[in-house]
């Protein structure tokens, strides 16, 4: 086996034991901060405590309907017809985008009127318009939570108000966050809109405020949802992107909004300041070249199927090691995405990363007598 050392600018320290927080601490019953691209958990306090998610349930209704925008189900310019249902939460003190019984409204408005103003009212008219009635609806939610691992979510409506059983921790709203930013790009602009005007029927256009307040800060921040139950206080899940890096934090419990706004961007800061993201090999591109032989070419590319990030504590490069560990000289001839050997990372002598080396293109064996002026060469100078 030959081990190759790769002394990169690298990095490294993923999914190690438990993270160490040192005195870090933050004001909310439960919160947890991650990396996104790595990731790495950063910080977590009680992270799998029993919450109610309030509004940040609306990330899930929004998700069901990027889903059906994906595959084609529903466009942005289909319009729903308001229930009455939908109406009286506009009626009823709530957060709402103040639709009218009867109104059509288009899905690209009720999405906005979800993420931008909180509107509970479109949240109804959504879900209605979807699956027929809100508890079919909130079924869907909790498949496509169960779908991509949120183990301990239950969600009874699309909104997230007065719900006993509406239960999930912020654990698993960071999986949704995670999820809906990683599958849902384009879609995910609206979650940065500051602002949302709607010509309502009847009267005066509405204009609101997103109800964010890290948006206004003008540091980076391009989401994602507030949340408020008398039980609960306030909550959110925040995300900022400083270049190409992306901290996401959950935090519920803060005791009033201003808690809220300074501790969210307390945990963000945190994650930014901390720790260093640094990637270690490009999703397909070219990772290293091995020595070859008897092939046409000396060395073959090659390459690792998928991005590798790892997030490690500021000042701790030192410790890393990456090594490619392979049978060679590899003997000709190689196939493009033949496996050609394990890239190995270790910090402070523990493996904590393994990832299967690929060959990025073909190489053909020698003719007969190239193949025997190598073999010569082999045993005269042992130069391959």
């Amino acid at each position: 086996m030959r081990i190759k050392n790769i002394s990169l600018i690298l990095i490294l320290l993923t999914f190690l034991a438990k993270p160490v927080f040192a005195n870090f601490d933050v004001s909310a019953r439960t919160a947890i901060v991650q990396d996104y691209l790595s990731g790495k958990i950063l910080f977590e306090k009680d992270a799998d405590r029993e919450i109610f998610p309030a509004s940040m349930t609306k990330i899930m209704t929004s998700i069901i309907v990027f889903d059906l925008l994906k595959s084609g189900e529903l466009s942005l310019d289909d319009k729903f017809l308001v229930s009455e249902n939908a109406w009286r939460l506009s009626q009823a003190g709530y957060s709402s985008m103040f639709i009218m019984v009867g109104d059509e409204i288009s899905v690209e408005n009720l999405l906005r009127g979800i993420i931008v103003s909180s509107g509970n009212d479109a949240c109804i008219a959504l879900a209605e318009g979807i699956a027929g009635t809100e508890e079919e609806f909130a079924i869907m939610m909790t498949e496509k939570a169960r779908e991509i691992g949120m183990e301990n979510t239950n969600f009874t409506n699309s909104s997230g108000i007065n719900a006993p059983d509406n239960l999930s921790t912020v654990r698993d709203i960071l999986i949704m966050s995670n999820y809906l930013i990683k599958n849902y790009p384009n879609y995910y602009e609206y979650y940065k809109e500051t602002e949302f005007t709607w010509n309502r029927t009847g009267g005066d256009p509405i204009k609101q405020g997103n109800r964010n307040p890290l948006l206004y800060k003008n540091i980076g921040v391009d989401g994602i949802k507030t949340g408020y139950l008398a039980y609960e206080k306030y909550s959110l899940a925040s995300t900022i992107k400083r270049n190409e890096r992306r901290i996401i934090a959950v935090g519920s419990g803060f005791v009033s909004k201003n808690s809220r706004s300074k501790e969210s961007l307390k945990l963000l800061t945190y994650g930014l300041t901390n720790f260093d993201t640094i990637n270690i090999a490009k999703k397909d591109e070219i990772f290293d070249e091995l020595e070859v032989w008897q092939g046409t070419k000396k060395t073959v590319k090659s390459y690792i199927s998928q991005d590798v990030y790892k997030t490690i504590p500021k000042a701790k490069k030192k410790y890393l090691k990456v090594s490619i560990n392979y049978q060679g000289p590899l003997k000709a001839p190689i196939l493009k995405n033949d496996i050609l050997g394990k890239v190995n990372i270790s910090y402070k002598d523990e493996q904590i990363g393994e990832y299967d080396l690929l060959a990025f293109e073909d190489v053909k064996r020698q003719n007969i007598i190239s193949r025997l002026i190598s073999s010569i060469n082999f045993l005269i100078w042992g130069d391959v």
